[in-house]
């Protein structure tokens, strides 16, 4: 049989272990060797070096070429929801290439909230449908947690049953008839008006910061995209600027969140801070970042976000931050939208700000101006004489 394979290590709160990798007749099969001994001398019973992994990953080659590997379990045998789990983490990080920021919250989920409803060790063939109800009702009548985090709890569940069914582990998924969760949206948010980035602008410690609350607030980048931003990505002959790039919690860069490269409008009132910007002493070759810290180096996103909102204080705005609806850092985002929404195509829209389905953007519909609409519908009322019969009382 064709085999091939490699070994790789998996770090684990416990420590970390080495484990194989093998692909058999076109079959991805992992098989655990032990813990990484990274000690001098001999590793003892169990342990490996690099070195004893790739032998121990020969000898499994060697039997599945004789075809003597063990396969999988047969359905539901052996296989814990931890299981599940764990192998959901890895396909989503190592097969699906996810950011690690994306790994990191669905391990929070699993060991936060899907491990206590389920329970690590329970038998993956147990859990069934009338199980995932009964935690989705728990959750909903605890209310430690609210109704759209138990939604992307039970997605999370989705997920990894999906992926187990489609390793063989069990027949079918549960969660596929399970009573969904429904959100309701409002469809609003707080935003700044122009006036208000101008003041909070106007207001900023210094020149950089003054640039980014405009720029944020007339592109839509998202915080990262922010962060990763470079001179040679601002076109200003073009007008525009280009998304090619994003800066993580964990201080990686990657691809945008849409995993493509994008470009946005470059209007004058974000041009000329920029331009301002350019002409600054150290810090311009269109490698270098936008925006900088006094090193060079990529800005900490908290620090980022408090200078905002002290700035908000400044500018006579503190009160945004009160309410049912604090404004935060991501909503000049949303501040673009809005504007955005009123004078382009929700299609053009969804491209520059990156959404991967137009139903996202629809959320700013609300924010565009009904003057055509009212004129339309006046004019239709105004031909069958409401006017002449109706005396109009202004209140």
């Amino acid at each position: 049989m064709r085999a091939s394979g490699r070994v790789y290590i998996r770090e684990r709160k416990r420590g970390d272990q080495w484990y194989a990798q093998l692909r058999v007749e076109g079959r991805r099969m992992n098989r655990r060797l032990g813990p990484v001994w990274t000690e001098r001398g001999r590793p003892p019973e169990g342990y490996f070096t690099k070195r004893t992994a790739e032998a121990a990953l020969q000898a499994l080659l060697t039997d599945a070429r004789r075809g003597e590997l063990a396969g999988p379990d047969p359905v539901g045998a052996s296989r814990t929801y931890a299981h599940a789990c764990e192998e959901f983490l890895r396909y989503t990080e190592q097969d699906r290439d996810r950011s690690a920021s994306t790994v990191r919250d669905y391990r929070y989920c699993i060991e936060r909230r899907l491990y206590p409803a389920f329970g690590a060790d329970t038998p993956l063939s147990s859990i069934t449908t009338q199980r995932i109800d009964e935690a989705r009702e728990r959750m909903l009548a605890e209310g430690a947690i609210s109704r759209r985090s138990v939604q992307k709890v039970l997605v999370v569940n989705y997920s990894i049953l999906k992926r187990a069914k489609r390793k063989g582990w069990i027949k079918t998924n549960p969660a596929e008839d399970a009573e969904r969760v429904t959100v309701k949206r409002s469809g609003d948010f707080n935003v700044l008006s122009p006036e208000e980035v101008a003041q909070v602008s106007r207001v900023a410690d210094n020149e950089q910061d003054a640039a980014l609350w405009v720029v944020a607030a007339f592109t839509g980048l998202r915080m990262g995209e922010l962060r990763a931003l470079r001179w040679g990505d601002i076109d200003f002959a073009g007008r525009t600027v280009f998304v090619r790039s994003s800066y993580s919690k964990e201080r990686r860069v990657h691809e945008p969140k849409s995993g493509k490269v994008r470009s946005v409008p470059l209007i004058d009132q974000a041009a000329v801070e920029l331009d301002r910007l350019s002409r600054r002493q150290h810090f311009t070759a269109s490698t270098d970042l936008v925006f900088a810290s006094p090193t060079g180096r990529h800005l900490d996103d908290k620090e980022m976000r408090m200078r905002f909102y002290s700035a908000l204080d400044r500018a006579g705005l503190g009160h945004k931050r009160t309410g049912d609806r604090p404004l935060r850092f991501h909503d000049l985002r949303h501040t673009f939208g809005t504007l955005a929404a009123q004078v382009w195509p929700l299609v053009d829209v969804q491209a520059y700000m990156g959404h991967s389905s137009v139903t996202t953007t629809m959320i700013y519909a609300h924010h565009i101006p009904k003057r055509a609409a009212a004129d339309a519908l006046t004019h239709l009322v105004d031909g069958g004489n409401y006017a002449s019969s109706h005396r109009l009382v202004a209140c």
